[in-house]
């Protein structure tokens, strides 16, 4: 898999590019201090992988991305022009367990999701058409009948993808895609990210334990652990001290 890089930022912003910009930021709960001096950049068409030991902050980190916890600091969106405005984020969390024998469709699920059609009534062929054509940005359209509880866990991960894809978004998170995804799954998931950051340009932001894949697809890798440990390259923070420390592996070519 090829990777798209971005130029570095210059100076103390991202004139010309876009991005979205972390500054100092911390997020407190009660008395516990979950976040503290997270600064990062993360560019349109750039795929960032985040890491760390659970409880490391990495869905604090998320949710306060998406707005839903107050936070110290600063997180802003530059678009290229250099204008900030409120980004359009799609998320997929950690896939949701469904009955297998739950008789909806995927039709079903994602006709609810994105229309106020009951969904007790026989969906209309233009909603039908529409999410044939959400579907197939993530390459599902195939599963638009199948029940949503015999999908597997990349088909679902598919899915729930592409939901997270209407409207396009300008970032996408994704919580541990990878999780219950065979191997063959994994690959497919992680070719369609690639496809899907260049065919939009998305800035796609997720986490993951998987780290033998982190060099094969992701631009940068950030070391989190209620602070940012490590920034750069898959190669740079594998190699890490800092990684060492945190995993007690040695997955990279040498520790710096």
């Amino acid at each position: 898999m090829s990777v798209h890089k971005h130029d570095n930022c210059a100076g103390h912003g991202c004139e010309g590019l876009c991005c979205l910009e972390l500054r100092d930021v911390g997020v407190t709960v009660g008395s516990d201090e979950l976040l503290h001096g997270v600064s990062l950049h993360l560019h349109c068409g750039e795929i960032a992988a985040l890491i760390g030991p659970n409880g490391a902050g990495k869905s604090t980190l998320f949710k306060t991305i998406l707005g839903q916890l107050p936070h110290s600091g600063s997180i802003q969106f530059r678009r290229s022009d250099g204008e900030k405005r409120r980004p359009v984020i799609g998320y997929v969390p950690q896939s949701p367990a469904f009955d297998r024998g739950d008789p909806v469709s995927v039709l079903d699920f994602f006709a609810a999701a994105i229309s106020d059609w009951p969904v007790f009534l026989p969906i209309p062929q233009k909603l039908r058409e529409r999410v044939g054509d959400c579907l197939a940005r993530t390459h599902a359209q195939g599963l638009l009948d199948k029940r949503i509880g015999s999908l597997s866990g990349g088909e679902l991960q598919r899915v729930l993808m592409a939901l997270a894809l209407e409207p396009l978004p300008h970032i996408l998170i994704l919580d541990e895609p990878l999780s219950g995804v065979d191997v063959e799954g994994e690959k497919q998931l992680l070719d369609m990210l690639d496809e899907l950051r260049r065919t939009y340009d998305l800035s796609i932001l997720l986490s993951t334990h998987d780290f033998a894949t982190l060099e094969q697809y992701a631009d940068k890798v950030i070391l989190l652990k209620n602070t940012l440990l490590k920034l750069g390259s898959p190669a740079q923070v594998l190699g890490s001290r800092e990684f060492q420390d945190v995993f007690h592996l040695r997955v990279g070519k040498g520790v710096e």
